[in-house]
């Protein structure tokens, strides 16, 4: 046995009130109301009804924590707005057919309307009804409109902004996807529920002018078929069918003044998550100093000569009493004090915050803020890549990237900064792909000619439908997002030393396996200190050398201060670390068939370079001709690029002592090219020589 409650066949369930049949027969009923004629026993049910759907919107706007907790409300106002329109339509029509049998012939609810407000004179009800209609015509109509329109406005300007800022903290680890969905759901509704109360709006404001004109063809059509047709005087006719416009058009105008408050209330609405009546009871009556002040205006108002002083009385005592309340939770709140202690000076912004600055920074043109938008953003997804590859390979932590549009870029080009300094820049064409010729050359495929960012290559932007082709020719083919984020690859790998900070290499310290803190115990605060670590740090990433392998690097520094080499400088302690990485080196310089290709330097090199250096052996300087010098860098050239030609990627080789200053020399026109020390070969690592210097 059940509990005595009947269960209702499902057609009868989607019927009752909140299914969707019961919402299209809603909707058909109102359509027939335009234009079959109401008794009027069911008219005075309809205007009923339109009276509480006014006061319940209202109610519910007024109750709101946030406007996206009622996204509902441009349906409702179309359809009260149809509601009252044929209310409108259906009132008119009994209004000129039967208005001649008197005040009651449209419904008592018209007629109770009209006979309270007019009060007996027919020129009062119409002045004041002209009132109430201008109230919600030219106030309340207007300015919802017009909020309206700027809250839509300002949330589609900023909505990329905030879709940035929800990347930024999923890039930075601050919230998960689950969350980051989430807030994307939030931030589109709210796009589209701004959109749609724009538009809502003009329900409003159509409703307003077609309910002034309604109410002008009941008065000047009624009267004129009461006088012409059915012999009534003007006397008579003016007051039936003034009493019966008038209430028409107040049970259409107060109905619709309610939701038009109401929908100035929503839109009105800030993004707290207070209700209404706390939002206004905590900011208008929370600071008692205000209702001090009031208190007194109000009770200054009542004395002045004419004032009635009850009123302003009750007035003043009420709002001290408000302040009085408010003063002693203050005190309450801050705690015993002394009576005597002097104010606090006004605070002024730390100007810490001034001095602030990103260490990594994408900034976009408005043309691709594509890329860091949307449900699964390819931008965000390559930072996250490139953070774990560093980590992986070269043990360095990417600080986070922050992405930010720029409107004063070229909408289709972005700048890399570091440390808010350009360090690059490109052009990018989504969605169309990047086609590079392994050979060197341009693609021979339809497309605009453009040049690789990272490399410099010579490229090609080809639609997406040619990607296949692309990949058939054997190009190599890259998205938008591919290209920009192979180029902060490079820029990231570059400027490496620079993004490692003091308080990075701290942490890097801090987060070693327990075992390896009596190595750090030993070399920090001294004699290295966490500076000293981090330029030897800096050293070997300046040489892209990962930093992994962090005990190994601690191992050789204390060798190096064990053997005294830091009274020889930081390039002494430098070299003994490198020659304890030397398996690193030696696999990291491999190529492909499996061995180091090398390119040695001649003894005459070796020679003139070792001659070459002066001064202290603490500081030792390279004094080389000019004309030497650039004898040595078209050597290099040369060699090298024959090397390449013949599918090799050699390291160059030379002895410890002069392996920094080759390698300053290099560097400047050959950045990826390796230059080792012949201790910094492993013995076990295979190893062939391609070509002597």
């Amino acid at each position: 046995m059940n509990d005595g409650a009947v269960a209702l066949p499902a057609w009868l369930r989607r019927a009752a009130p909140g299914g969707d049949v019961a919402l299209a027969l809603g909707v058909v009923v109102l359509m027939a109301v335009l234009v079959v004629p109401l008794p009027t026993l069911l008219l005075d049910a309809f205007l009923a009804l339109s009276l509480t759907a006014g006061v319940l919107v209202l109610m519910v706007a007024l109750l709101l924590r946030r406007p996206l907790d009622f996204t509902a409300f441009p349906q409702v106002l179309l359809l009260t707005t149809l509601l009252r329109l044929a209310l409108n339509v259906a009132t008119t029509r009994t209004i000129l057919t039967s208005g001649h049998e008197g005040p009651e012939a449209a419904g008592h609810v018209v007629a109770a309307f009209g006979g309270f407000l007019m009060g007996g004179d027919v020129v009062v009800g119409l002045i004041v009804f002209a009132i109430l209609l201008i109230i919600n015509f030219m106030v309340v109509t207007k300015g919802s409109g017009r909020i309206a329109e700027v809250a839509a406005r300002f949330s589609l300007d900023a909505m990329p902004g905030k879709q940035m800022a929800i990347d930024a903290d999923l890039s930075a680890g601050l919230i998960d996807e689950t969350e980051a969905r989430k807030r994307r759901r939030e931030l589109e509704e709210e796009s589209a529920f701004h959109g749609a109360m724009d538009g809502a709006a003009k329900f409003v404001r159509g409703d307003a002018i077609a309910g002034l004109i309604i109410t002008a063809i009941n008065l000047v059509g009624g009267m004129a078929i009461g006088l012409l047709r059915h012999g009534m005087g003007v006397a008579d006719a003016a007051t039936t069918f003034a009493t019966l416009t008038v209430g028409d058009g107040l049970v259409s105008q107060i109905p619709a003044l309610l939701v038009s408050v109401a929908a100035g209330i929503v839109v009105t609405k800030a993004a707290g998550e207070d209700r209404a009546d706390e939002a206004m009871a905590r900011q208008l009556g929370g600071g008692w100093k205000a209702m001090a002040l009031t208190s007194g205006a109000a009770g200054f108002l009542g004395l002045l000569p004419g004032m009635p002083l009850l009123p302003f009385l009750a007035l003043a005592g009420g709002a001290g009493w408000i302040a009085w309340r408010g003063h002693a939770a203050e005190r309450r709140a801050a705690g015993p004090t002394p009576e005597d202690a002097a104010p606090p000076p006004p605070g002024e912004p730390p100007i810490a915050d001034t001095l602030r600055m990103d260490l990594l920074r994408i900034e976009l043109g408005y043309g691709l803020l594509s890329l860091a938008a949307g449900d699964a953003p390819r931008l965000t997804e390559q930072i996250r890549g490139l953070r774990r590859t560093l980590a992986q390979e070269m043990g360095f932590v990417l600080p986070s990237v922050r992405v930010q549009d720029n409107m004063e870029l070229p909408p289709d080009t972005y700048v890399l900064r570091v440390k808010e300094i350009e360090a690059g820049r490109g052009q990018l064409r989504p969605p169309m792909h990047l086609a590079i010729d392994p050979a060197g050359g341009v693609p021979a495929m339809a497309g605009e000619r453009t040049t690789e960012p990272s490399f410099g290559l010579p490229a090609l932007w080809i639609a997406e439908a040619l990607r296949e082709e692309a990949l058939a020719r054997g190009c190599t083919v890259v998205d938008a997002a591919g290209v920009l984020a192979t180029h902060l690859t490079e820029t990231v790998r570059e400027h490496m030393p620079d993004l490692l900070s003091y308080a990075e290499t701290q942490k890097l310290l801090e987060d070693l396996p327990k075992e390896h803190q009596k190595l750090v115990a030993d070399l920090v605060p001294a004699p290295v200190g966490v500076a000293g670590v981090q330029r030897l740090l800096q050293a070997l990433l300046a040489e892209r050398v990962s930093i992994r392998d962090m005990p190994t690097i601690l191992e050789g520094v204390q060798e190096a201060y064990a053997a005294g080499a830091q009274q020889r400088g930081l390039p002494a302690v430098l070299a003994m670390v490198r020659a304890r990485l030397a398996r690193q080196l030696s696999d990291a310089a491999r190529g492909v068939q499996g061995y180091v290709p090398l390119v040695t330097l001649s003894a005459e090199w070796e020679q003139e370079f070792a001659e070459s250096l002066v001064g202290p052996p603490e500081d030792r300087q390279l004094a080389m001709a000019p004309s030497r010098l650039t004898a040595f860098m078209q050597r290099v050239r040369e060699v090298f690029d024959a090397a390449a030609a013949a599918g090799e990627a050699p390291a160059l080789v030379c002895s410890g002592p002069i392996r920094g200053h080759v390698r300053a020399i290099v560097e400047r026109f050959r950045p990826a090219t390796t230059v080792l020390a012949q201790a910094e070969i492993h013995p076990r690592a295979r190893i062939r020589t391609v070509a002597s210097l």
